[in-house]
């Protein structure tokens, strides 16, 4: 049987610094583009909300969620339908996810990052979900481990640290966030691997670990947003994703996981980049073909509907812009003759047809890549 791992105190004592330079250096750069395109949005909250929504997606969905952001976003133009419980389920925990997000952000406001935080976002992650019952909001007292479904300790791929050296552990990984280090990157690579390896929680360790990215870019000053959205290149990468964290553990292979940790930040950023220059451009044409299409004094209030909740049924984007429910129909009808509005579900029932605004959709589905 594997032995509980025994972190070791940080910083780590062989990250090979000098084989990370041109790494680091891309790695910096391309995060500072990033966020040059975040300086230059009016409202990044508004424009970036469904990439949001998308990270919460992506990321629950390496812990086992099925639900795609079409069904998230439909979920909301009526969460008093009816789906399946399964399905319900996987769209509450992301649901969740986003909600932590936003409200860490509320948080930072008034704390730094620390544990009292961290509990507070598991919190929220696990409010009414699947294992909502395994110690919410409390650091773990028991042992747990890593492996197939319902493997027993012995069977186990990983054990974490026992408790008592647990609790020791996040002591020294709380301090370790504010020292000064050589490079924020890769003093983040290590506050992510290190929370993810401690296994503080019964439950939601690896959602919390991503979270972790865009709050410290954002805390430490790297992002002038804590919207970095990671998880789709680890989610695409998930199989090396978990090799170089185990090789942490296995054979103290900080440098690989940083070689990894890197590589992530540059190919995501670019990434990033590429959707919210898309997002942007996007949105400079509708303020231009809206008010022609609709001749509405609401424009503004339907470009920012739109964007905001790109799926939607009539009578909702009436009750978010305010405009009367007559003008609403009108104005739908407009944009879909144009085709920037299409039908995800025709009307059935009492429910009305489920609009898409699919130039914004086809944004958040363009395929990630990597650029060696």
């Amino acid at each position: 049987m594997k032995k509980p791992y025994i972190p070791e105190k940080l910083p780590p004592a062989h990250i090979d610094w000098v084989s990370h330079v041109p790494s680091i250096a891309k790695a910096n750069a391309a995060l500072a583009r990033y966020d040059g395109i975040l300086e230059t949005m009016v409202n990044p909250v508004l424009l970036l909300s469904p990439l949001t929504t998308q990270e919460a997606v992506l990321s629950s969905r390496i812990e086992g969620t099925q639900a795609t952001l079409e069904e998230v976003l439909e979920f909301e133009t009526d969460p008093t339908r009816k789906i399946e419980p399964a399905k319900h389920a996987d769209i509450h925990e992301i649901i969740n996810y986003r909600t932590a997000i936003n409200k860490a952000v509320e948080l930072l406001d008034k704390k730094p990052l620390c544990l009292n935080l961290i509990l507070e976002l598991h919190n929220i992650l696990m409010d009414g979900v699947r294992g909502a019952n395994k110690a919410r909001r409390q650091f773990r007292r028991t042992q747990n481990w890593i492996g197939r479904a319902g493997c027993t300790i012995e069977e186990a791929t990983f054990i974490p640290p026992a408790a008592d050296v647990m609790t020791q552990a996040l002591d020294d990984w709380e301090k370790y966030i504010h020292q000064d280090e050589k490079d924020r990157l890769v003093q983040l690579a290590v506050v992510k691997a290190q929370f993810e390896l401690i296994h503080p929680f019964l439950d939601g360790n690896g959602r919390i670990g991503r979270m972790l990215v865009p709050l410290f870019l954002f805390e430490k000053k790297l992002l002038s947003r804590p919207m970095f959205y990671m998880s789709a290149y680890l989610e695409r990468n998930r199989v090396q994703y978990y090799q170089v964290l185990n090789a942490i553990s296995e054979r103290d292979d900080w440098n690989g996981w940083i070689r990894f940790f890197l590589h992530a930040v540059i190919e995501q950023a670019k990434d990033n980049t590429k959707k919210a220059k898309a997002i942007i451009s996007l949105y400079e044409e509708m303020k231009r073909r809206i008010p022609a299409i609709t001749r509405s004094r609401y424009a503004v209030q339907i470009i920012d509907a739109i964007f905001y909740l790109p799926i939607f049924t009539t009578a909702g984007f009436a009750k978010k812009t305010t405009i009367p429910l007559p003008t609403a129909k009108r104005i739908v009808d407009a944009l879909a003759k144009e085709n920037l509005l299409r039908p995800l579900k025709e009307a059935k029932g009492r429910q009305g047809t489920r609009w898409v605004f699919a130039p914004l959709l086809g944004i958040l589905n363009m395929e990630d890549t990597d650029h060696e």
